[in-house]
């Protein structure tokens, strides 16, 4: 085979580059009539190398589906990029004085995707009668959908959730007591509406045939290579007075190897990239976390806090502890732990910088409530470490056990860099590697007494982080996987899911994380950062803490 060059593309990758004629045909629209690559369409391309599994709004539990799912489908309300929650299908909507009652007020001019489901084939107009079938089919316990959770503190009449259709485009949801995070569960791809026409015809068959109202419908989907959706030219939503969405199509490729992904996006076969891998992380990243500036003159680096907190847990229940001599169920021993590593080396050298120490409490940047003036988190002070250690009855650390730490193969470099810090302070540790399907089920069950976990907000509010350590959220009935026990703590939340006023409930989640930090059942390692890269051509992709991904504002000038 010829030797090739690009200029963009070090020798270490070359090599790669042998496969281009095999992956080539994935990255053609040509079987989609009017959208080849050769024509003048605005087609935006990525590639989700985590594959997408469904397209029913139901089972939007993956960032992949989400993604795809988003670009479908609509709900009541949409999330801004600055997480303010914003009229969707919903063009008002209403609290009540005493954070019980929601009552919505629907559009006029929202349709369905035209499908053959519907009689002649022309999607009908969305109404309330819509949405109570949505909201009803999530709660079907027949069904099995991850998003039954989101309604569970819906009022029930009957013994059903109390979805009140006042009129045609007037609902009314009730809650059984306040929770001033709601309008965030219900802007969650779970709650998009769906038609009853398209359930019942496709049955089964819904996930890979959805009928949305979103800004593009899906056009074709070879699963696991190559899926495109196109330009749903009814949609109700404008920018400027300007008909969205701005692209023509969106193709979606399912390449697994991050690194193939990588040089296709740098070769210009795709437009956009999410995270990093770090097969190439020190091709794309400078050690100050900023782009390569071999690549400034043709690609944009977009990044903003993201609300995922990387940590390490103990489970510190005596009755699940194999010994009662555990010293992990000693307070001083976990503050420690928290004390003996320095968390802005470890970003510097194994992270590139992306992401922020954690040094702040367990709620990361991004959310409203967050204070980066907050003096409860632990920064990196080994002489008081060796203190703590001495005060738990472990002098310089003789007589203390070897510690154990469960974690999955993605993460040895961060806990190896924090066994070798440890060690420096007395305290041993020994890794302990898991498949990650198997660690996640021996954390569920409390059989792991220090592991490795991350929190993705589902929801933009400082409440889904706490509940991890709401006493009645013990696993496996809930994500309180430390078994953390708080009198307290349990009081600061209750009154919080009561509080209507913002400043008065984020001083209570403050509160909550500094008794969080104070007692250490985790040891915060970083706050994630979203992490965009898209092709010079295309503007309008925005960013959000949530890093949900929103195209229907996206533009492609017509020379990329």
């Amino acid at each position: 085979m010829q030797a090739f060059y690009h200029p963009f593309i070090r020798p270490q990758y070359w090599r790669l580059l042998r496969f281009a004629p095999l992956m080539g045909w994935l990255f053609t629209v040509a079987c989609t009539p009017g959208y080849r690559d050769g024509d003048s369409k605005k087609i935006f391309r990525y590639n989700e190398s985590s594959n997408i599994t469904s397209l029913d709004p139901a089972f939007a539990r993956s960032q992949a589906n989400i993604w795809g799912v988003n670009q479908l489908f609509n709900g009541l309300v949409q999330l801004t990029d600055n997480l303010e929650v914003a009229p969707c299908i919903a063009k008002d909507f209403m609290v009540s004085a005493d954070g019980l009652s929601y009552t919505f007020l629907l559009r006029n001019d929202v349709y369905f995707h035209d499908s053959e489901c519907f009689v002649n084939g022309k999607g009908r107009k969305v109404t309330v009668g819509d949405f109570i079938f949505s909201f009803f089919r999530i709660t079907d316990p027949t069904l099995i959908s991850p998003g039954a959770w989101v309604f569970r503190n819906v009022r029930c009449l009957n013994g059903k959730p109390d979805f009140i259709a006042v009129n045609d485009t007037m609902l009314t949801i009730t809650l059984q007591k306040p929770f001033p995070a709601f309008m965030g569960l219900l802007s969650m791809q779970y709650c998009s509406v769906v038609p009853h026409e398209a359930v019942e015809y496709y049955g089964p068959e819904f996930r890979r045939n959805p009928v949305g109202t979103g800004p593009f419908k899906l056009k074709m989907w070879i699963e696991g290579m190559k899926m495109v959706m196109v330009k749903n030219e009814n949609y109700f939503e404008k920018l400027d007075g300007q008909p969205l969405p701005l692209l023509d199509a969106v193709a979606i490729t399912f390449i697994v190897d991050k690194q193939t992904a990588f040089l296709e996006f740098i070769k210009g076969n795709l437009d956009f990239m999410s995270g990093i891998d770090a097969s190439y992380k020190d091709e794309l990243i400078t050690r100050s976390g900023q782009l390569n500036p071999r690549y400034t003159d043709r690609v944009k680096m977009i990044t903003q806090p993201y609300l995922n907190t990387e940590y390490l847990a103990f489970q510190i229940n005596p009755a699940k502890s194999a010994s009662p001599d555990n010293p992990l169920l000693i307070k001083e021993i976990r503050q420690a732990i928290n004390m003996g590593f320095d968390r802005v080396k470890m970003m510097r050298y194994l992270r590139n910088n992306i992401g922020t120490p954690g040094i702040y409490g367990f709620v990361p940047p991004g959310l409203p409530s967050f204070d980066s003036t907050g003096d409860f988190g632990y920064h990196y002070d080994p002489d008081k470490a060796r203190q703590l250690i001495a005060l738990a009855g472990y002098p310089e650390g003789r007589g203390l056990p070897e510690i154990t730490i469960a974690t999955n193969a993605s993460y040895l470099d961060l806990t190896r860099y924090f066994q070798h810090q440890l060690n420096e302070i007395g305290i041993r540790i020994k890794i302990e590697v898991s498949p990650p399907a198997t660690l996640r089920e021996m954390i569920a069950q409390g059989k792991v007494p220090f592991f490795r976990a991350s929190w993705i907000a589902d929801y933009p509010d400082t409440e889904n982080y706490l509940s991890l350590f709401y006493s009645p959220n013990f696993t496996p009935a809930g994500p309180n996987y430390t078994h953390f026990t708080s009198v307290i703590f349990d009081k600061l939340y209750q009154e919080s899911l009561i509080q209507t006023n913002d400043s008065l409930r984020y001083r209570l989640y403050r509160e909550m994380d500094s008794l969080i930090m104070e007692s250490a059942p985790v040891v915060v390692l970083y706050y994630d950062q979203v992490l965009r890269f898209v092709q010079n051509g295309i503007s309008g992709i925005g960013s959000n803490a949530m890093n949900l991904l929103h195209l229907k504002k996206v533009d492609k000038s017509q020379d990329h």
